[in-house]
Parts: structure tokens; C-alpha cells; sequence
């Protein structure tokens, strides 16, 4: 049972990283399409980063009430439905309300699976998990550039990855009675062993080392952001090169941090995380 939701888990993941690549990828051609500045991708980005930070900060509170299976459910489906919205939109403004939907269905799903993780399975998993991640961020841009050759241009690719993630909610929504089970069982061992003491964010960042890990992680994800926001746009417009060749480069880029993520896989089976 255990096995085979955690076969779901990392199609989810895959799913989560689909649309974290693709904004950058198709950007050449949307901001053109739509005749906004190339600087305009910042703001479609920090809208939803901004949403996916309120969503994570909010999903312990959402898991309590609703349960992990069901936030997975609905992330999904409003990820889908965001992505549809990108394909239809005829101006940069309809991007920002969907850029909501997309950046707080990525946030719930995000921390919930992470959470959910840590609680049943062993710790090398969540590296697993991670990589995952990186071969949904690396098709993505696959897909993407696939479509960029055609007429319906970067449309059609948010379409298609719209309707795989549609798949995978109708795939999830079925699957809701094994998470409830799982979480159950979750929540009788608790009983038996006595619940974890919740601990408030500011005795979190009391813990030795807390304040550090949160440094490097900011200075990861704003290297990682970067790349994969501008890397497009900064080939097509400085080098030369067309939008859909440029998207095929950046999926090698995510295949890199796929690559990278699969080899700490490994070695976390050989070391202690310190």
C-alpha cells in the first residue's frame, strides 16, 4: 500500500515540476505575442512565488483540516486549470490571476507531499522525491519547444501540459481512499507514541544551524530561478538562437539538476545527512 502511493507521490512530483520550467522557456515568444516588455516574466515570477510562499505557509493548517490526499487533489487541478488559462490569455494582465492559481496549488502540493514524506517514509526517499521533480522540469521545455516550431506556438504547449496534469488529477482523485487510509494508520501510531510537539518559527530558527540552511537555500533557489527564467530569453535575444532550439537547451540545464539530485540520491544511502 505504502509502495504504491509512493508511486503516485513521485508522479506528482513529476507534475510539479512540469510548469516550473516552461514560463521562462516560452517567454521569447509571449512577450512578444502580447507585446509587453521582456522584463514583464519578473512579475508573472514573483506572483507566483509570492502565492506558492503563502499557500506553504498556510498548508499545515489546509493539511489538518482537509488531509495530504485531498490538497494533492486540488493543487493538481488548479494547476491544470492555470496552465489552460495561459493558453487562452490574450493579455499580460489575465497572467497574473492565473499566476495566483498556479503559485498556490504548487505551494500546497509542494509542502504537503514534503510533509507527508517525512512523516511515512525514510529519509533517502525525499531525495528520490526531489529528482522527480527535476524530470518533470526537464520535459517540460521539451514539450514546450516541441510546440514552439508549430503555429499555435507556446499555446499549445501549455495546453498539452495542462492535459497531462489533468490526467494526473483524475489519476489522484481516485487514489483519495489510500491516502486516507495511510494518514489514519499515520494518526494512530501518534496516538500510541504521543504527538510531535509543534514548534513556532521563531524557536525553528533558534535551532543551531536553522539560520544557515535557510541562507544557501535562498541563494539555490535564486541561482536556480535565474537560469531558468532568463536562460531562454538570454539565448534567443544575445545569441541568436530560436525560441524552440533555446528551450531544448534549457531542458538540459534542468537535466543537470536532475542528474545532480539522483547522485545525492545515492550517496545519502552511504552517509548520515551531516
Amino acid at each position: 500500500m505504502l509502495t504504491a502511493l509512493l508511486v503516485l507521490i513521485y508522479l506528482a512530483f513529476i507534475s510539479l515540476g512540469l510548469p516550473d520550467s516552461i514560463l521562462g522557456c516560452a517567454w521569447p515568444d509571449i512577450h512578444q505575442s502580447l507585446g509587453v516588455s521582456v522584463s514583464s516574466a519578473g512579475i508573472v515570477s514573483m506572483t507566483v512565488s509570492g502565492c506558492t510562499i503563502i499557500s506553504s505557509f498556510y498548508s499545515e493548517a489546509i493539511i489538518k483540516k482537509i488531509g495530504t490526499g485531498k490538497i494533492i487533489v486540488v493543487s493538481v487541478g488548479m494547476t491544470a486549470a492555470a496552465l489552460l488559462g495561459f493558453s487562452y490569455i490574450a493579455s499580460f494582465l489575465w497572467f497574473l490571476p492565473f499566476a495566483v492559481i498556479l503559485g498556490l496549488g504548487a505551494g500546497a502540493i509542494d509542502a504537503a507531499l514534503n510533509n507527508f514524506v517525512a512523516i511515512h517514509y525514510k529519509a533517502r526517499h525525499m531525495n528520490w522525491l526531489h529528482c522527480f521533480w527535476g524530470l518533470g522540469a526537464t520535459f517540460g521545455p521539451v514539450i514546450m519547444s516541441f510546440y514552439l516550431r508549430k503555429e499555435g506556438g507556446f499555446r499549445g504547449g501549455f495546453r498539452t501540459i495542462s492535459l497531462i496534469q489533468s490526467g494526473l488529477f483524475i489519476i489522484l482523485l481516485f487514489s483519495l481512499p489510500l491516502w486516507k487510509r495511510i494518514e489514519n494508520r499515520g494518526d494512530r501510531s501518534k496516538t500510541e507514541a504521543g504527538r510531535p510537539v509543534k514548534t513556532r518559527l521563531k524557536k525553528l530558527l533558534e535551532v543551531r544551524g536553522a539560520k544557515e540552511a535557510f541562507f544557501i537555500f535562498f541563494c539555490y533557489c535564486a541561482i536556480e530561478t535565474t537560469a531558468g527564467l532568463w536562460g531562454s530569453t538570454y539565448l534567443v535575444v544575445y545569441r541568436g538562437i530560436s525560441s524552440s532550439v533555446a528551450a531544448q537547451w534549457i531542458s538540459l540545464y534542468y537535466f543537470g539538476i536532475t542528474a545532480g539530485r539522483f547522485i545525492s540520491g545515492i550517496l545519502t544511502a552511504k552517509f548520515n545527512n551531516k
